[in-house]
Formats: structure tokens, sequence, C-alpha cells
């Protein structure tokens, strides 16, 4: 479970909108795409000696204390397979944030802790109980003060819910040490948690969407039915609680820690066996009884429980304020750090994983987690980035080398100018990039100019002539920061630098601003000579490199032509990264390159792109196998042979089937930005054969189209037509207004209707697996357009929003 400001969620609740996270008790925030599912993959499971675990993958960053002393704790990150048993590892510090909002009372908290210490849920009824040992409860002589606060406390809490007017409170169980107290109302409340007969542990539902406050009389309540303060303060004085489900211990740890509160689990403190015990009836009776567990809060976290959660019981309560007066000094500071036991590989499922700009961590069950990406940027600092076109620095079939130098001056002063005269949305973030004063000085068209120079790509002699590129750019470029500081003032974060600007030069990916140019992309090569951009409404543009068609208007030999223009798909793989490479050793930031790999590329190819990348001292690569999924941005058109393959021949359906008199099916709610969609989908012997899709309040026209789609839907059904193929066609059509949902975003009518369809469970499993590429981790949070990767970030090409 991820901790945010409503309390603690499953992230794939948390995907598609920003999130407010809590990390050590302070708010952090995700990025406006909030959690997203990164694939499916094998997890594992980490568990400490303290009792916390979580179950993530193996190459998930956990922060481990690597070093630490009296008065000074070192971490790092270290991805969870790399942790060995015996590391300690950081646990959440909440103790400055511990209310939330959420479902239920301090009083019905209290009710559902009573009810799981020692109360019964029966199919007709739900009981709460009270043992007293020392006294026969029919006749309630010598009852002790702590029963009695119990029993009223309860009894008090449970006339705040509704009750029936007979309602009689406790009832003495004759002949037994007990004394019972039912009402439906403590029945439905538990139903509404998720409690049932024979579930009578911490539910998801009471961790997930109850409030703060619940949480607090939860404990409460079950402290007080089943929790003890044990010990001296000469060895230590303790709060413990018992139980027989290690489940229900862990999950009233992870409560305690969100609290503040840190607590030890200790496993097995009593074996299962058989054990002569009390039967309630004065006499003793043989029982089999289970192993128990026992949850131990100790230290500071001592007076923090009786703060926070305290117990209603006063006998107990009397004990534990005069143990905790009776301290004389300060008690032994708590320092969140749990001890790794084991990592444990349970299976391939779902995983999900978060953007926290800034702080690029997290709480999940407890434990500081690593986010996917560390972002570039300090927080609040925003990127601020220019590109030269290098095919505009030639001349004459030469590099105009002063061209070159004079341009880097002037985007230098032009790029810390847009720093001072920029308006900033927030005074934070123009507080921090007028203190680091960052600029990210590219290039863009180099593929360009070594057309223009008939370098091919591939070479050493391009290698050594993008290093003596950038390296002018990145020399000229500290110059006139140099002199801009003499005249303007240093970096305010760099005082002893000299610089007007902390970093000078990034090459960042230059997509769509290098078609605006009419120049090639960033360093890469170009994607085809000749290619098709497909943008959202379905047009299509068409582009030729014009360096190639002045080459081939010139009559350039064909020996030069292939030699020199080569496209990405001809260049292999190792001269890609070797140019990333050489341009990299003279950038401050980073470079952004892509390898366009073939469709038929390997593993293999992609793992040695990978080292190579490492080896040459790269930052980061992306690779893209071209043709991997279907809503490819760029593409290069398929030659005309393939266009005379035979067209499959479609059968013709006469007349669909006729519509029996009678039909039964189901119906689905489901929200759209018009109104709430009723889609009802009608079977015949389980097959759907007709759809009815009517909108709640909306238009004439929104009515009108919907009930068209159900029509035309209804149609094809009965012509033969496989639902898939309809789900298929109407998923991921994008609308102006996407609604948020509980299973992701609904973006547009026909999409809900797809939704429906989907979750109604028409598809086998094969037709499941065809749905997939249509994922909504596929399309954009903002606009609801398909996403693609260009330039090294998943993008949209419709509206711009970049994952990175």
């Amino acid at each position: 479970l991820i901790h945010t400001v409503e309390g603690p969620k499953p992230a794939r609740d948390l995907c598609g909108r920003r999130v407010d996270l809590l990390l050590n008790g302070k708010r952090v925030s995700s990025s406006e795409a909030g959690f997203f599912k990164t694939g499916e993959k094998p997890v594992f499971r980490l568990e400490t000696r303290e009792g916390f675990s979580i179950r993530l993958t193996e190459d998930h960053p956990i922060l481990k204390v690597s070093r630490k002393t009296r008065y000074r704790e070192e971490t790092e990150w270290v991805a969870a397979g790399k942790l060995k048993p015996g590391d300690r590892i950081k646990i959440n510090d909440h103790r400055s944030w511990t209310d939330w909002e959420g479902f239920g009372t301090l009083e019905e908290g209290y009710i559902m802790g009573l009810l799981l210490g020692d109360g019964t849920i029966k199919k007709d009824k739900t009981v709460l109980s009270l043992w007293v040992p020392d006294t026969k409860a029919a006749g309630g002589e010598n009852m002790g003060q702590g029963p009695l606060a119990v029993m009223d406390e309860a009894l008090k809490a449970v006339q705040t819910l509704p009750h029936l007017s007979d309602f009689q409170g406790w009832i003495p169980a004759r002949g037994r040490n007990e004394y019972r107290m039912s009402a439906s109302s403590i029945g439905s409340l538990a139903s509404s948690l998720g409690m049932s007969p024979g579930n009578k542990g911490v539910t998801r539902k009471m961790e997930t969407d109850t409030s703060s406050g619940f949480v607090r009389g939860f404990l409460s309540g079950l402290f007080d039915a089943d929790g003890s303060v044990q010990g001296e303060q000469e060895k230590g004085i303790s709060i413990r609680l018992s139980q027989s489900s290690l489940p229900t211990l862990q999950a009233v740890q992870r409560m305690l820690l969100r609290l503040g509160i840190a607590s030890t689990i200790y496993k097995n403190r009593r074996k299962e066996r058989s054990a002569l015990l009390p039967d309630g009836k004065g006499g003793m009776k043989t029982y089999q009884t289970l192993a128990q567990h026992e949850l131990v809060i100790s230290r500071e976290n001592i007076r923090l429980f009786s703060e926070k959660v305290g117990f209603r019981d006063p006998d107990k309560q009397g004990k534990l304020m005069g143990s905790l007066g009776n301290y004389r000094r300060n008690m032994n500071r708590e320092h969140f750090i749990a001890t790794v036991d084991r990592l444990v590989q349970e299976c391939i499922e779902e995983v999900f994983d978060v953007i926290v700009p800034g702080e690029n961590a997290f709480d999940a069950n407890g434990f500081v987690v690593h986010n996917c990406g560390e972002q570039p940027l300090l927080p609040y600092e925003a990127c601020n980035l220019g590109s030269i076109n290098l095919g505009h620095m030639v001349s004459d079939g030469k590099i105009d080398w002063e061209k070159i130098r004079m341009t880097t001056r002037l985007a230098v002063r032009f790029l810390d100018d847009v720093i001072d005269v920029n308006r900033y949305p927030l005074p934070q973030i123009e507080e921090m990039v007028k203190k680091t004063r960052k600029i990210g000085l590219g290039v863009m068209g180099w593929a360009d100019m070594l057309f223009q120079l008939r370098i091919p790509y591939d070479s050493e002699e391009a290698l050594e002539l993008g290093r003596s590129v950038m390296s002018t750019i990145n020399t000229v470029g500290r110059q006139e920061s140099a002199a801009l500081a003499l005249t303007r003032g240093v970096c305010p974060a760099l005082p002893d630098s000299g610089l007007r600007n902390s970093t000078i030069t990034t090459i960042a990916p230059t997509g769509s601003l290098s078609m605006i140019a009419d120049c090639s992309s960033g360093i890469e090569p170009v994607f085809a000579l000749e290619f098709t951009k497909e943008v959202l409404d379905g047009k299509q543009f068409s582009y030729r490199n014009r360096y190639y068609v002045e080459a081939l208007e010139m009559g350039e030999s064909q020996d030069v032509i292939a030699r020199v223009f080569k496209t990405s798909h001809q260049i292999a793989p190792e001269w890609h990264v070797r140019m990333q490479s050489a341009f990299q050793e003279y950038v401050d930031n980073a470079v952004s390159k892509t390898i366009n790999l073939p469709n038929s590329a390997t593993v293999e190819d992609v793992e040695k792109a990978y080292i190579l990348a490492w080896k040459t001292h790269c930052k980061g690569i992306t690779v893209f196998r071209d043709g991997c999924r279907s809503g490819q941005v760029l593409y290069v058109d398929k030659p005309a042979v393939q266009q005379a393959l035979p067209i499959p021949q479609v059968s013709e359906v006469e007349s669909p089937m006729e519509r029996p008199f009678i039909l039964g099916g189901k119906t689905a709610k489901i929200p759209t930005s018009y109104g709430n969609l009723y889609l009802t989908v009608n079977e015949v012997n389980g097959r759907p054969v007709e759809v009815f899709a009517t909108m709640g309040k909306s238009g004439h026209e929104t009515t009108a189209f919907t009930e068209a789609m159900g029509r035309l839907i209804s149609l094809s059904l009965r012509s033969g037509v496989r639902i898939h193929a309809i789900i298929k066609q109407m998923k991921g059509i994008g609308g102006s207004q996407p609604v948020w949902h509980d299973d992701g975003v609904i973006m547009s009518v026909p999409d809900a209707i797809a939704y429906g369809l989907l979750s109604m469970g028409y598809l086998d499993m094969e037709e499941k697996g065809m749905m997939e590429s249509l994922s909504d981790t596929d399309m954009c949070p903002v606009c609801g357009a398909s996403m693609a990767r260009q330039e090294g970030c998943i993008k949209c090409p419709a509206c711009g929003f970049s994952r990175c």
C-alpha cells in the first residue's frame, strides 16, 4: 500500500492522476500522470526481522543504511535483489503527519477493535464479548474498574450507531465469566468493512478506506481486548499484543507505523499445543491452541502510543502512565530502521511505479523506496533548452566554424536572458531557476551536416567531427557564460565557479522542433529519407530530405548515395552508441539518443547496445525496435510490391440472425463526461447479440449517436462479428473531456462502451491477449491519445505530454 495524504491506497488506484504522497511525514507530489503500469514482472517478497514486508520487483531500489554512528546515518539506494540478510533499511517516520480523512469515526473504530479482539461474527448476528476472569457474570460481584470502563466506552460507541428502541446493551452470560452485547448495526458496520463469518481479520478496506480517527479507535479497542503493559524500568517497559493470526499483527504494525509508532513482531512466541484452559463455566477443559505471535512496542514509541492511541481500560492505561512517570531519563530513541531477513520470489503479476519530482521516493508498506527514474533537475527547477541547427553551419561544402562560435555566444546570452524575463507559474520555481541558472544548449541537424559534407554517419571521421563540433560549442559556451558573470554576476548556487550558469550544454530531443525547422533530429541519423507522419486526426504528412533530393538532382553517384545517405536502420547499433558517446564527452548534462533497431533485432542486439553504452560512459540510452507497437508516430511507407498481395475475401451476410422474443442480459453503469452511460447487453446461450446504449442526463444529439452506436453494434453481433473486433475498434477513441474511473480513464462515449463490453467477461483468454496492446497505460493521461516512444521518452504526439 502507498501512503498518501488521503491514507494508504493500492498503487493501481492511483494511476492516471497527480497524487499527494507522504514521505517521512512530509507531503510530496507525483507527476501529473501519477502511478502507471510498468508491465508484468517477477514479484518478490522482502521480509524483515521486525515483521515488516513488501512485495516488489528485484530491481526496485530501497533506501539502505550503509553506515550508522551515534550521531550520523549514511544511506544509499540498493536494488532489492542485491540486499542481503542483516542489511539495514529505512522505514518511514510519520510522526509529523498522522491525520487523514476517510470512512469511520473514532467510536466506530473502537467497536471494530473490540470485535476483532473478543467478538464473534455469525450469519444471524454479531456479538461483542467481554471476559471477566475474577467474577461470574450472572452475579457481577468483584468486577474491576478496567472491565467496567471498557463496557461503558463500548456502550457509548454502539449508541452512536443506529439501534432499535429495545436495545439492551451488555447482557451477562449466565454461569460464564462473560458479558455480551449485540446489535444489527455492529454487524452492518463490520460487513461494510469486508468482515464476515470466518473472516474477522483486518480487511483491506480497514486499511485503505478508513480515516486516521477510525484507525486510532480500532487500535485502542484491539489493545483494550488483547493488549498488555509489561516489564519494569530496569529491564524495559513494553506494550504487547498477542494474536494467532500473523497477517492481523502485520496489518496492525502498518497501522501503527502510519501514526509514527514503530514496533516489532516476534513469531511463534508460543507454539501450537494442547492446553488445559477455563471453559467459561467455572471448570477446566483441554483445548487445541494455535501458535501465538506477539507485537511489541518499546523505546520512545511507548510514549507516542499513549498520546496517539492509548487504552480506554483504566487499569492498563494507569499502569502505562505510571511506568512512563517513573522514567528519570529520556527513553531510547527510535531510528526507524528494519533488518533484512530474506527475499522470496512469489509470482509474475502487474507492477506499477511513479515519478516523484525532487524527492524521487515514496512510502510503500512503510518502506522508503525509490521511484522509477531520477529527474536530472533539482526540486522546482525547469528546463531551459536551445538547439543550434548544424545544417546551417555548412557553406560550400565546408564547416563555417566562426558562425558556430558566433551562434553559440548568441544562444548562451539568449538562454540566460530567458531565465530573467520568463514568467514562472510558482515562486519556488522562479527562485530555484534563478539560483542555479542552468541552461542547456545543444544541437540538431547533425545528419544534415554530414550529408552536406558527404561524410558517412558510421565512420571514424564522423565521430571525430562530432567531438570537434561539441567541444567547440561547450568551450565557447563556457567562455560566454564567464563573460556574462563579469557583467551580470556569477551563478548564486556556485559563487566560486566564475560562471553565470551552473550548466551550459545539453543535447535534448528535438523531434517536433526539428520538423518545424526542417532539419534532422538532434544527433540522430535520419529515420528515413522519405517518410510519413500521422497525427491524431488521421491526417498524414509526407517528408523528403532536401539534401538527399539535391544530391539526386546534382547527379551524385550511386556509390556516394549508398555510402553517405544511410538511414537509422541501415546503421549498426554500435555506431549509434559510439556517436552518442563522442558527443557526451563535451556535454554537461546528458545526450538524448534513440537507437532505432530494425524489427528483426534480437535480445542479444539490445544487450550489446546497453553494455557498449556503459563501457563508453554514456549516461543513458533508449532502444526502440521498429514496429513493436501499433501506434507508431513515424513510419516508412511500405514498398509497393506489398500492396499487390491478394485481398482476403469477406463473406457477405444476407440477413442478420432473427432476434428472439425474449432475451436476458446484464447492464453496466459507466461514467462519461456527458453523464452516466447505461450499457445493456442481451445474450443468446451466453453469446452477446444485442446492445442498448443510453445516456443519463445529456443532450439530444449525444443520446442519438449513442443509440446509433448501440444499434450498429447489435447489427454487427447478429451478423457474426466477434465482440473482440468491436472492442478493438472502439477502445481508446479519444474525446475532449476524459473521466477518471476506478479502473483507469474513460476517454469518450465509444471508449466507455468498449470498457463496458470488456468488463462483462465475454472475451476468452486468447481474445484478452489481443486487447493487451490497447492497455490504458498506452494512452495519454492528459488528452487520451495514444502514447509513443520518441527521442528516448514516452510522449503524446497530440498534446506533448511526456513521462520523462
